[in-house]
């Protein structure tokens, strides 16, 4: 058995923040991954360019049974910690919609930072390592067995992730270590993900039809930004967005026009003109052309009276759509739900119970908004155990 100070378990976000913190503070610091490729989630994210925080990081920005939780980590490392981290690293970085920020030297920038930080700390690297068993120590700490060896040590972090995206190695092992030290887990589902519809409700001729501007609305929460429609449903940053909050069995709303009065619009449409010519203005045409054949025959706009064209403002306003479901898991950004937020100390991430025991990142009941507010959180996240342990 080989005496260490910690050990952390994932090689994501959070853990290699975790491990560079707690290594540059002087404690000896193993850090362990069953992959043998280092922080694949990082790599694909954003399509590989990597959006890695936000400038508008707020804690009402998440979703957590206790939504006061993420305030002290967030207040501890926030958004401008991290970019001061990029620039110290000679890395660039630009800004997009909604405050998202965007390495320019894409993802692999990011990791090789997150690496360096690591290697600056001495920190003992376990890449394709499995873990056989994790157990507390008769003497103190925590005894972990691994494929490799078996270490002693007496902080223990999980940073383990969450159930989304298993091709790339994501499994339940945070929440069984979780369950069993006795720890309460929220009932985890797929977030930020596409939606799914019952195949009579499916427009599949829409697949690709993409609507810029948007306001999905779902349990009083609401999104503006662009909406795409799918084989099998229909996704896009809108939907992913309120894939959070959506409940199975529940109604969402699309506002399609926002802010359109359409009355006024058509009102100053050349009258003669199909109705589907003078909506397209608006409206990608594939989809007007759908919409209008699923309420009846498409005409020229002065065959329709004020009443039907009323009617049809108010359902490009308020459509309202049941989902079958999502995607699930493959496609899924986060996992929502994890390690129940009561039983950790918000201030440094350890468990109540089991002095010495950590989780950060995803496998804690803590979802952010698509935007780079979940990557905000494993820094944060993993900072604050780092500074601890």
């Amino acid at each position: 058995m080989i005496e260490t100070d910690v050990v952390i378990i994932g090689a994501g976000a959070a853990g290699l923040m975790c491990a560079a913190t707690a290594g540059q503070r002087g404690r000896r610091v193993v850090l362990v991954d069953h992959s043998t490729k280092l922080a694949e989630k990082i790599r694909i994210s954003g399509g590989g360019r990597c959006n890695f925080t936000n400038l508008n990081i707020h804690p009402d920005c998440y979703i957590s049974n206790n939504p006061h939780f993420v305030k002290s980590a967030l207040k501890q490392y926030t958004q401008h910690d991290f970019i001061a981290m990029l620039c110290k690293h000679g890395l660039t970085f630009h800004e997009k919609t909604l405050g998202q920020l965007f390495c320019d030297q894409n993802s692999d920038g990011i990791i090789r930072m997150l690496k360096d930080e690591v290697e600056q700390g001495d920190v003992i690297w376990r890449m394709g390592t499995s873990i056989i068993s994790v157990a507390q120590a008769q003497a103190g700490g925590f005894v972990i067995e691994t494929s490799q060896e078996t270490w002693h040590c007496q902080s223990l972090v999980i940073a383990s992730g969450g159930l989304s995206i298993p091709q790339i190695g994501a499994t339940a092992f945070g929440y069984e270590v979780a369950k069993q030290f006795d720890l309460k887990i929220i009932p985890q589902a797929a977030a930020l993900v596409p939606l799914t519809f019952q195949a009579e409700d499916l427009w599949g001729e829409l697949a690709g039809v993409a609507i810029e501007d948007v306001v999905v609305s779902c349990q009083m929460q609401q999104f503006r930004e662009a909406i795409l429609f799918t084989h099998k449903g229909v996704s896009g940053p809108a939907i992913l967005q309120i894939s959070s909050y959506w409940q199975a069995g529940e109604m969402i709303e699309m506002d399609l026009i926002p802010e359109l009065d359409l009355q006024n619009f058509l009102a100053t449409a050349n009258r003669d003109a199909l109705l589907s010519t003078v909506l397209s203005d608006v409206l990608p045409k594939r989809f007007v052309q759908v919409f209008l054949q699923k309420s009846g025959e498409i005409r020229p706009l002065k065959q329709y009276s004020t009443k039907v064209l009323q009617s049809i403002e108010a359902q490009l306003h308020c459509w309202q759509v049941k989902p079958s479901g999502t995607v699930g898991y493959k496609k899924a950004e986060v996992t929502r739900g994890g390690v129940d937020t009561d039983e950790l100390l918000s201030k440094t991430m350890m468990a109540r119970k089991v002095p010495g025991l950590y989780f950060v990142g995803e496998v804690v009941d803590v979802t952010g908004w698509l935007g780079g507010y979940n990557f905000q959180w494993a820094w944060s996240s993993g900072y604050v155990a780092g500074l601890n342990v």
